[in-house]
């Protein structure tokens, strides 16, 4: 009778762990970094059987645990559309977005690169005058002459996942421009290996933008920390990170490298 009762506690402690374990996933795929108090409070579960859970879904293969709790596993070369990429993290990057514009002065000549942070800059630059900006972004581009803002696109071959226009074109025609300040996005902000995307002709665009700037701003929410990606652009201290929702422990190891503006 006993070990038929413990067999029957065993077996419900099983199925409430694998319930945990997905609400920990469904978690991560909406927010692609969940704080351990966060899982605690929606699972309604202890500290420990949370850490027990991350440990258990990182030997799967299915999560990178980081400090205080774990964050999305992505392949190195994965990437979504610009559909997919618009519906991430909308008021971080909205949040981001604010302060990059900021730090633009009226007249000065910027380049915005295709990311959907850069994106959601847009809307703001109307607050700016006598602006010239520089994109290889074609969203970008269509919204920026919709505000009357002085607009050049670069030519070169447009990727059709991300409307980005790339290729050895898109990289002379920036070799032809100076900036007074450059905005790029970035997949992965990593200590050891510094700011990466997952393609190597955008990474080149981005490389290139990144040569001709006076100062250089990643737009990077804080699911993009400990991340990395299949092609490097840049190392860290090369560029000031523009970013939101850092915990302190973070903040500190990254601020250490590169100067960091937290929203």
């Amino acid at each position: 009778m006993v070990s038929g009762l413990l067999l029957y506690l065993l077996e419900v402690m099983e199925v409430l762990a694998e319930q945990r374990q997905q609400q920990i996933l469904d978690m991560l795929a909406s927010r692609q970094v969940v704080k351990l108090k966060d899982i605690c409070q929606q699972t309604n579960c202890s500290a420990s059987s949370a850490r027990r859970d991350l440990q258990l879904l990182e030997d799967q293969g299915a999560l990178v645990r980081i400090h205080g709790g774990a964050k999305a596993k992505h392949d190195l070369q994965r990437e979504l559309d610009m559909t997919g990429k618009s519906t991430q993290n909308v008021s971080a990057k909205d949040k981001i977005a604010q302060l990059a514009v900021a730090k633009i002065a009226d007249q000065e000549v910027i380049f915005l690169d295709a990311g959907t942070t850069t994106l959601a800059m847009v809307r703001y630059l109307q607050q700016k005058q006598h602006l010239t900006v520089v994109t290889n972004g074609v969203l970008h581009a269509s919204q920026l002459a919709d505000q009357g803002i002085r607009t050049i696109l670069v030519g070169g071959m447009l990727k059709n996942t991300t409307k980005a226009i790339v290729g050895t074109k898109a990289v002379r025609d920036l070799q032809h421009y100076r900036f007074n300040k450059v905005f790029l996005g970035a997949n992965g902000v990593h200590d050891e290996y510094g700011l990466t995307t997952p393609d190597p002709e955008e990474a080149a665009v981005k490389q290139a933008a990144f040569a001709q700037a006076e100062e250089t701003f990643v737009l990077a929410d804080g699911s993009k920390f400990e991340a990395v990606s299949f092609v490097k652009i840049s190392d860290l201290e090369q560029a000031t990170i523009i970013t939101t929702d850092l915990s302190r422990a973070v903040f500190d190891k990254y601020s250490r490298q590169t100067n960091i503006l937290e929203v």
